[in-house]
């Protein structure tokens, strides 16, 4: 199949092209596209170099099977409808199309079924969100889930190249801060996106609206608090679920999390450290609060599960369904 990748360049579409590479993509022909200034650089991609091209309205126009998309919203919103209209289907990684109503959000090992059919473009969800989702789907199927409190501890790579720069820069003794809103070396920043009238972050917004969207439960209440920490990958997450149905045993809560695809349960400690480079969401210090109500710390890569990693399997399971493999 012929695939490209739009905002190649940075971290999110550099990790993009290592993934398709892992998971053995049938790619027959890979493009690159990205901004004027990173325009002529080149990328590996099965053991060959592969010049990354300048991102133009005619290169959307390529017939292409897929463009996986992780340039910004404004660039999704400008570019990515091109390549629709001309008959690629477009992975979107930004949150430029992700509440409206006719695209599909999709965590592929929770609504893969959207997919059957589909053609158009398909959002990718936040980072925060995905890694959430994989941990508590299974968990709705079987008791309901009510109530989400989630606290978020994420990386400076969810910001980009420019957070984990800014981050080293400040490591080094620099005086620089102009991506956080605060000094992020030995700092934890309560503040991810721009506040909104309820006094919510968009960041934060995002989990709440974004977890009915896939669940398709507009009646789950969640509360959020974001926060950006000096990490520089692995997004790590505090959950408390509410249920409507009470569980059987802590041991069998455990074993439904376990069913899910992608969600590793275990009694190990596992910090944001431990799954850098990793491709599976994990969690841990699972325990009770009473019969309704569970704890736990819920651990992954969000480069990769909260972006690529999930981009891509989203392609495999579209090509898989309608016959593109």
């Amino acid at each position: 199949m012929k695939v490209g990748v739009v905002g190649a360049t940075g971290e999110v579409g550099r990790t993009m092209v290592k993934v398709l590479e892992e998971f053995d993509v049938p790619v027959t022909e890979l493009r690159l596209f990205a901004s004027e200034r990173s325009a002529g650089k080149e990328l590996e991609f099965k053991g060959r170099k592969i010049r990354v091209e300048l991102l133009t309205e005619d290169a959307m126009k390529w017939k292409c099977d897929y463009f996986l998309f992780s340039a910004g919203a404004s660039v999704s919103r400008k570019f990515a409808p091109i390549a629709s209209e001309n008959g690629a289907t477009v992975i979107d990684n930004s949150s430029a199309f992700r509440m409206e109503k006719d695209v599909p959000l999709v965590v592929p090992e929770v609504n893969s079924h959207l997919l059957e059919g589909y053609t158009g473009i398909i959002a990718n969800p936040n980072c925060s969100t995905i890694q959430m989702i994989l941990s508590i789907y299974k968990l709705h199927e079987v008791y309901g889930i009510k109530e989400i409190f989630v606290a978020t501890y994420q990386s400076v790579s969810g910001a980009g190249r420019k957070g984990i720069e800014e981050l080293l820069a400040q490591e080094r003794g620099e005086n620089i801060s102009k991506v956080f809103p605060k000094p992020i070396h030995r700092n934890v920043i309560p503040l991810i996106g721009d506040i909104q009238d309820n006094l919510f972050t968009q960041e934060e917004m995002k989990m709440v609206n974004e977890t009915r969207k896939i669940l398709n439960d507009y009646s789950i209440k969640v509360y959020p608090t974001t926060v950006r920490v000096p990490v520089l990958y692995g997004h790590s997450e505090a959950i408390m679920v509410r249920f409507r149905k009470p569980f059987e045993s802590l041991e069998r809560v455990r074993e439904v999390i376990s069913s899910g695809e992608d969600v590793v349960v275990t009694d190990e400690l596992i910090t944001a450290v431990d799954v850098t480079g990793k491709n599976e969401t994990y969690v841990c210090r699972l325990r009770a609060g009473d019969e309704n109500t569970i704890l736990f710390w819920n651990v992954a890569d969000n480069i990769r599960v909260g972006a690529a990693t999930n981009a891509v399997r989203i392609l495999l399971k579209h090509a898989k369904m309608n016959g593109r493999m």
